[in-house]
């Protein structure tokens, strides 16, 4: 079926009318581009004019036989061709032949009127279409109608007389009409879309996009199925070309229609090519024009070039575009079509690429650009620089991968103190990859060959030190190293040793949070070593942190620590010391949402083939068990167990969290192994003091639960001298609360309100709230019921606090609402309870009501409603309105049994 074809048809019989009437005419059909239907519209014109009783005489141009002179006239006029030379006359000669070759056809005609169809007139050769332009200009006194098709672009079409007849062009299908071409077909919107878009309207792409379709869906991103009828049209047309140059400047074309292109680079296009095309004769790619905007497209028309041709294209336009001042990553795209990279301003422009997305945030994207960077010829210290730049981008996904690129850049570097850089990239990717025994003797090997540079040795054993901390034996020898170099140290490396020897002390219960702070807070403005300065910082991140100064180990994290997107580097010892400094802090302050959302990555990476980091795993876990996601906290702790010399900190860390894991979920025999098994792992360590993993205190918890008091309560007891030697609110007000377990009744009160007065100046509030629930219900159970009522009113504000930050505190909603439940308690929130006037303003704000609604409701002003709802935010502890549905539910009522 023809679709908006009506108007050439009309014009076509009108023409036939003449001519049957003895006023010969012409039509030439013209299109833009092959398929827009000019073969079939020919036929049609044939099946009318027979059928109006002309004789037809058919013919077609064919590129194989452009060559041959007159081979369109010979195979249109079958009779009486006798005569027609096989060469081509000149002069005289020619004019004759052209005049017999007329005769003869008016002769024809008299008979019967004649209808020429000659299709695809651009393919005929030369002297055939000066005669078609020889017999336009005394066609009209013939009864012959002569109708041609031609594709612009191919040859010089014939002069044809304008006052016998008339030229039309095949516009595109519009939008309507392929819409009711793919509806028919059974298509679906998108697909429909799709064939408006990338069949610009051209009826053979349309045909063909519409089968493709038709056959069922893709397994490939675009809508194309792999064997495809829109990309073999298309490639059909590039191949057919009789002129290279022409193909040539549509290959150009189709290269520089792709994304990041600067809006003048098309307009240069033919100055892309290997060769120009020749001058009025603009290339198929010019009139694709809005076609080539469509990748599916693009892709068609690239398709049918040679590899060796799009590498010359793609380097040409990269080069256009890296002097126009591109984007790199606009420049770098065009480079990925080069097999080997070899020119300078290539790897330069690859490298800025590599840049640019990591600061996107997009990695992956990133190790692409480095790794084709390195598949070209460089000099040994270029390929190491890029290769250990790729193995840490490569490291977080791919940890084999990551360290064999790290590998690289160590053994191709010659430099004895880049050498050093390499070996502790490559240390700390070990760590990551869970391998410090490896990273200790890379970090060894490279020390024993600086003998002759006392600085290097000493910073590469500080480096040493920081990675013996994952491994129990080499950490004690390590220390006693650095205790050795601590009065010998340069300046700018003795933070390093002082903060890694401090760390030492006060997991071993040997030094106070107050002493560690003072040793921190000498050194923070001292200037250190750039090749220890995160590591330096990550080590005074640690203490702070564990003295309960939060902030400020947050602070020293930030100033090191990437924005996001940017992932920070895990080839850096110190970053990976912040990380957990970061992740721990947050959940240390309640803010559950943001430890999983700044974490939950890592914990991803580790599922697969990328970076196991247990500690990360473990604060995710914790911080999921307190949003009341427990099946997702259970996940993120099945990180594959230690081997080998692995015996890092970090296993404890996640043993620890899965016996509070096994806490919430009420098993207290498992929370009892787990938490020994952890106190196990950190004793092997030297590491006693209560300040990481509070082991002793869970486990005279699950103790307690158990009925076992007396071994709760020497556990208890002896957390509680560790904790007070360190002196902290958070560590002392654990120990007070598992003590106050251990022994219970009344003797509990005096731990239990000695460690809520020091947690409430703790910036501790997941351990106050429950040890005020314990308190309130100590109280009650001592026959004060208004005080333990109060004290659980108290625990409820600060869960309510917690809960309306992202993703909630539901764990320690349900601890507070059920001890109000059982202490027959009223929920006020700090015994504030809503009055009536707040509670229905509150009431409407949650149902989604206005303030101007609500105030014409209540026949209340404006003001007098906000000042309402600014006292219930107050007394719910929430900040916006989307919270109030939530709280008002669990406001509701009396509570009890």
């Amino acid at each position: 079926m023809l679709w908006e074809r009506d108007e050439v048809l009309g014009t076509a019989t009108a023409a036939g009318e003449a001519a049957r009437a003895g006023n010969g005419r012409w039509i030439r059909v013209t299109g833009a581009l092959p398929g827009m239907g000019r073969t079939a519209l020919l036929d049609e014109v044939v099946r009318r004019q027979t059928a109006d009783g002309m004789r037809v005489k058919h013919a077609r141009g064919a590129p194989e036989e452009a060559a041959f002179p007159y081979g369109l006239v010979r195979r249109l006029l079958t009779e009486d061709i006798g005569g027609v030379p096989f060469g081509t006359p000149t002069g005289h000669s020619e004019q004759w032949l052209y005049h017999r070759l007329v005769t003869r056809l008016a002769r024809l005609a008299t008979e019967r009127p004649v209808l020429l169809a000659v299709d695809d007139l651009h393919h005929a050769d030369e002297p055939s279409r000066h005669w078609i332009g020889y017999l336009a200009r005394r066609i009209a006194e013939l009864p012959v109608l002569l109708v041609t098709t031609t594709c612009e672009g191919y040859t010089d079409p014939p002069a044809l007389a304008a006052d016998t007849g008339t030229s039309a062009e095949l516009r595109p299908l519009s939008a309507p009409a392929v819409v009711r071409i793919a509806r028919a077909a059974g298509l679906s919107t998108r697909e429909t879309t799709t064939c408006i878009e990338a069949g610009a309207g051209n009826p053979a792409l349309v045909r063909a996009l519409v089968a493709d379709l038709r056959d069922g869906p893709s397994s490939r991103s675009s809508l194309a199925p792999e064997r495809s009828r829109y990309r073999e049209t298309i490639t059909g047309w590039i191949r057919g070309l009789p002129d290279p140059r022409s193909r040539h400047a549509c290959l150009a074309l189709a290269v520089a229609a792709g994304g990041g292109t600067t809006s003048g680079l098309s307009d240069r296009v033919t100055g892309l090519c290997p060769a120009r095309p020749a001058p009025g004769s603009p290339s198929m790619g010019h009139r694709l024009g809005t076609l080539l905007r469509h990748p599916l497209a693009r892709e068609a028309v690239l398709a049918a070039a040679e590899p060796e041709e799009l590498a010359v294209l793609h380097t040409r336009v990269a080069q256009v575009l890296a002097e126009e001042g591109a984007p790199a990553t606009a420049v770098a795209a065009r480079l990925l079509y080069v097999d080997r990279p070899g020119e300078a301003w290539m790897v330069r422009s690859l490298e800025e690429a590599a840049d640019e997305t990591l600061r996107a945030g997009r990695p992956d994207e990133s190790a692409g650009y480095l790794r084709h960077a390195l598949s070209g010829p460089l000099a040994p210290d270029r390929r190491a620089g890029l290769a250990m730049r790729l193995g840490a981008l490569e490291l977080p996904g791919n940890v084999t991968a990551g360290i064999r690129w790290l590998y690289t850049g160590l053994e191709l570097h010659t430099d004895l103190r880049e050498r050093a850089s390499a070996a502790s990239a490559l240390s700390a990717g070990l760590v990551a990859g869970r391998d410090p025994d490896a990273a200790l003797r890379i970090l060894r090997q490279v020390g024993r060959a600086a003998d002759n540079d006392d600085e290097l040795v000493h910073v590469l054993q500080a480096l040493g030190a920081l990675v013996s901390s994952h491994e129990a034996e080499a950490w004690r020898d390590a220390v006693s190293a650095l205790r050795a170099l601590a009065p010998v140290a340069p300046p700018t490396i003795e933070p390093l040793v002082c903060g890694l020897i401090t760390e030492y002390e006060a997991g071993a219960g040997l030094c106070s949070a107050a002493e560690a702070v003072a040793r921190v807070e000498r050194r923070l403005e001292a200037p250190v070593d750039q090749r220890l300065r995160t590591a330096w910082l990550g080590s005074a991140a640690t203490l702070l942190q564990w003295a309960d100064r939060l902030e400020e180990a947050r602070a020293l994290a930030a100033r090191c620590l990437p924005s996001s997107p940017v992932p920070p580097d895990l080839t850096d010892m110190g970053l990976q010391c912040l990380l957990s400094v970061r992740a721990e802090a947050a959940l240390w302050a309640g803010e559950f949402g943001r430890v999983i959302d700044e974490n939950v990555a890592w914990v991803e990476l580790s599922a697969g083939q990328g970076v196991r980091l247990p500690h990360l795993a473990a604060m995710v876990a914790l911080a999921r068990s307190e949003i009341g996601a427990r099946a997702e906290a259970w996940e993120a702790v099945t990180v594959t167990e230690p081997s080998g010399a692995d015996t890092s900190w970090e296993w404890n860390e996640l043993g620890y969290a899965r016996a509070r894991l096994h806490e919430a979920d009420g098993d207290w025999r498992a929370a009892l192994e787990g938490h020994l098994a952890c106190g196990a792992g950190q004793s092997a360590r030297d590491f006693v003091s209560p300040v990481a993993t509070p082991w002793r205190s869970g486990a005279a918890l699950a103790l307690a639960r158990l009925g076992r008091r007396e071994e709760a309560r020497e556990l208890a007891e002896e957390e509680l001298r560790h904790a007070r030697l360190w002196g902290t609110g958070r560590t002392i007000g654990r120990a007070l609360r598992a003590q106050a377990a251990a022994l219970g009744g009344r003797l509990a009160l005096e731990s239990l309100t000695e460690a809520a007065e020091l947690l409430g100046s703790a910036p501790a509030p997941v351990e106050l709230v429950e040890t005020l629930v314990d308190l309130g219900r100590a109280r009650l159970d001592a026959g004060n019921g208004r005080k333990g009522r109060d004290t659980l009113r108290e625990a409820h504000a600060v869960a309510l606090r917690l809960a309306a930050q992202k993703s909630g505190a539901r764990r320690l909603l349900d601890l507070t609402e059920e001890a109000l439940r059982r202490g027959g308690a009223r929920k006020t929130n700090n015994g504030q309870a809503l009055t009536a006037a707040e509670r229905r303003v509150a009431e409407l704000a949650a149902a989604g009501h206005t303030n101007a609604r609500i105030s014409s409701s209540l026949c209340l002003t404006r003001r007098t409603v906000e000042m309402h709802l600014t006292n219930a935010y107050r007394k719910l502890r929430i900040a916006r309105r989307t919270q109030l549905v939530a709280v008002l539910a669990r406001e509701a009522g009396p509570v009890g049994e």
